[in-house]
């Protein structure tokens, strides 16, 4: 098993989360949301007149854990939905996952995800 973490774009999440339900077998995920930088560097705003750069960016992480056959695809699938091809765009980690198990039934493995 596989832990994939995305940081993406704000708004791509609802379209990520929409073609998610609809195209993928991914039984659950974690969405949290985080402040960043990067490449990107920040961005510059205005209040009142007066221009304010902000370093740390907001951004949506959002975390599968998936079978080791199915990270490709979920890797691709991510890509294709948040790419925009500017600077800002997100990341997408994938790390091991030594064990699952769940809580209400005690299932671990593939069975718990």
């Amino acid at each position: 098993m596989k832990k994939v973490e995305a940081i993406i774009r704000q708004e791509k999440f609802e379209e990520l989360k929409e073609a998610l339900e609809t195209d993928l077998e991914i039984s659950g995920m974690t969405v949290t949301q985080v402040l960043g930088f990067g490449n990107q560097k920040g961005q510059q705003t205005y209040v009142r007149g007066q221009a304010i750069m902000t370093s740390l960016l907001p951004k949506i992480l959002v975390s599968f854990v998936v079978k080791e056959a199915d990270v490709e695809s979920v890797i691709q699938f991510i890509m294709t939905i948040c790419k925009t091809g500017e600077v800002g765009d997100g990341k997408i980690f994938v790390s091991p996952v030594d064990e699952v198990v769940r809580i209400r039934t005690g299932e671990r493995g593939t069975e718990a995800i």
